[in-house]
């Protein structure tokens, strides 16, 4: 299995939202991004205009597909690059979001040789290093409602993880390695489970499984008895909530 991991050091960062203030639209503002290269570039240096060229083309090569994948070259300079929208985001939605994203990153980190930024409806990143079809579990953080959930945790938790493990099954078999779905609580409640589970396409159908039990498996570190809650990863997403979020 592919992978990119350092042990100890895996970044998890916990934002907290209120149930209001999540949309099926997204945001237009990033969920959150992050500058990850330890090593920078000079504005003046062949890899910025490598980069630039390259986050620019990728603007254009997303949308279509929903996925796509780049790399530039300047003067020996290598930059590789991956875009992804949410598997039910229209064109022009994916295309309004990932302009957004190439700009974003390069005003939020203008001289760092790796960086990714999330919004709800899209991804994007870079790196000098080639990451095409490796697991990167360093790059990602968590996201939780803050309302508790009105009946037993463990039981909410086993709904939740019996939605996810189903939908990362649909998903990994799935072209687009996107899966979203819904389940009622119980027989009797009105209440409803939506969940979604995302892969970025590079990855194979075993490593996009992996990755996606890996994001199901952190929940609870962050959003055990939460009406809410996701891990977002560079390589994989899952995400519940009860109310809908995506377009079913």
């Amino acid at each position: 299995m592919a992978s990119i991991y350092s042990s100890g050091s895996i970044s998890l960062f916990i934002l907290f939202l209120s149930f209001l203030s999540i949309g099926v639209l997204g945001y237009v503002d990033p969920l959150f991004h992050r500058c990850f290269s330890p090593e920078n570039f000079t504005s003046s240096s062949p890899y910025g205009a490598a980069r630039d060229n390259l986050l620019t083309a990728l603007s254009t090569k997303v949308p279509p597909a929903g996925f796509a994948t780049g790399s530039g070259t300047s003067q020996l300079n290598l930059v590789y690059g991956l875009g992804l929208c949410r598997g039910d985001v229209k064109t022009d939605d994916c295309k309004d979001c990932v302009i957004d994203a190439q700009q974003q990153l390069k005003e939020r980190c203008p001289n760092s040789k790796g960086a990714i930024i999330w919004y709800d409806n899209c991804l994007l990143k870079y790196s000098d290093e080639n990451f095409f079809g490796k697991i990167d579990y360093r790059n990602n953080f968590q996201l939780l409602n803050v309302a508790d959930v009105d009946m037993d945790f463990m039981e909410f938790y086993k709904k939740i993880k019996e939605l996810l493990e189903g939908l990362a099954g649909k998903a990994s078999r799935d072209p687009k390695l996107y899966a979203a779905g819904d389940r009622k609580l119980n027989k009797t409640s009105r209440q409803t489970l939506f969940g979604m589970s995302q892969c970025t396409r590079d990855l194979t159908t075993d490593d996009c499984r992996a990755c996606l039990d890996w994001a199901i498996s952190s929940l609870p570190s962050c959003c055990y008895g939460k009406r809410g809650g996701r891990t977002v990863g560079a390589s994989c997403i899952v995400r519940y909530e009860l109310y809908p979020f995506v377009n079913l």
